[in-house]
């Protein structure tokens, strides 16, 4: 037997460079780069988005220490939505008010885990304008088992004509001035956008940052894959039922986390579609428009991608109260389109 003649090669120090990362940038460095293109920028808005960078990092801490520090389970107490809260979701509740509150140019802040938007400032909103939503830990039930779960956070302008909080958050998800998401997983992976494209970038644990790994995500087409929970189907309405029993016929595979961080962020970086249907249950859809399904239909459509709950553009969908919930289809535009044909028919 005969050695081959093919010679391994060398690989120095620099071969092993992360490949991805043609330039060391993070979260907080870009947020500087895109405020000094904006000369009447106050630096509020990135205070605020330094907020959310530093209260991932600690949540991250928490979900890997979870187990550890014994707060995976209930707290023994329902949140608003009539759902049992996890010690973790108090956690992040918690950990995202205490760090927004310090921030200069927040005036409300509205939480899927309270019941009412919170005001954290009376000036007025020149000098505090901005409000933010967020679902504290979306997927927190998953804990238990080490599956993934995130944080998705909305950024509106605060309303001066508003005559109350409630009536400031209510906007149209159109009205966004960022939105994104994190997703705590193998790895810390923090995605958003401001109007100019998806940036996405990763938790570098050993040295506290978060480094830009994508500066312009678009959504891949041509994937056959859909993302729902379909032990539902059956009290699906008739449309979505006849678009997957297509896609049964047509060679789809079926991907489904449970956790919407998780579902969507595979979405974004590999196609496809993510649907949550109404249901018997739930006839106007269960997602909460505010917290989750606008702050998801602006990524998406900053990727190249679309979104629509029912046949409206989800963004478009008319906001009426804090916990709305509706449904969504989102992911790439022709896969979107396909399912709007079968629910129009």
């Amino acid at each position: 037997m005969t050695k081959s003649s093919t010679k391994k090669k060398d690989t120095s120090p620099a071969d092993v460079s992360p490949a991805s990362v043609d330039h060391l940038m993070s979260l907080q460095s870009h947020l500087l780069l895109e405020e000094a293109k904006h000369p009447e920028a106050t630096g509020q808005f990135t205070w605020i988005l330094s907020a959310l960078s530093l209260s991932a990092k600690y949540i991250a801490a928490r979900c890997r220490m979870a187990r550890l520090e014994a707060v995976l389970g209930e707290v023994g107490n329902e949140n608003v939505q009539g759902e049992k809260q996890q010690k973790l979701d108090v956690i992040a509740n918690d950990t995202l008010l205490r760090a927004l509150g310090t921030r200069h140019g927040v005036a409300i802040v509205a939480s899927e885990e309270d019941d009412k938007p919170a005001i954290l400032h009376t000036e007025t909103a020149g000098e505090r304008p901005y409000v933010v939503l967020f679902d504290p830990l979306d997927g927190s039930s998953n804990l238990d088992t080490g599956s993934a779960v995130g944080t998705i956070f909305s950024v509106l302008q605060h309303d001066r004509r508003a005559k109350d909080a409630e009536g400031s958050v209510l906007q149209h998800g159109t009205q966004q001035v960022a939105a994104g998401y994190i997703l705590y997983g193998p790895a810390t992976v923090f995605v958003l956008t401001t109007g100019n494209g998806v940036q996405m970038f990763v938790l570098d644990p050993s040295i506290g940052s978060f480094l830009l790994v994508d500066s312009d995500v678009r959504i891949p087409d041509g994937h056959k894959s859909y993302s729902v929970n379909e032990a539902y189907s059956a009290s699906f309405p008739e449309g979505y039922r006849n678009y997957l029993a297509w896609a049964h016929n047509n060679g789809y595979s079926a991907r489904y986390v449970g956790t919407m961080v998780a579902d969507v962020h595979r979405v974004l970086l590999k196609g496809g579609v993510f649907m949550y249907p109404p249901t018997d249950k739930a006839p106007s859809g269960k997602l909460r428009l505010m917290y989750e399904a606008n702050p998801m239909a602006m990524i998406i459509e900053q990727a190249g991608g679309k979104a629509y709950s029912g046949t409206i553009r989800t963004m478009e969908v008319e906001p009426e109260a804090i916990h709305q919930r509706t449904s969504v289809v989102l992911g790439t535009a022709s896969e979107v389109d396909r399912v709007l044909s079968y629910l129009k028919d």
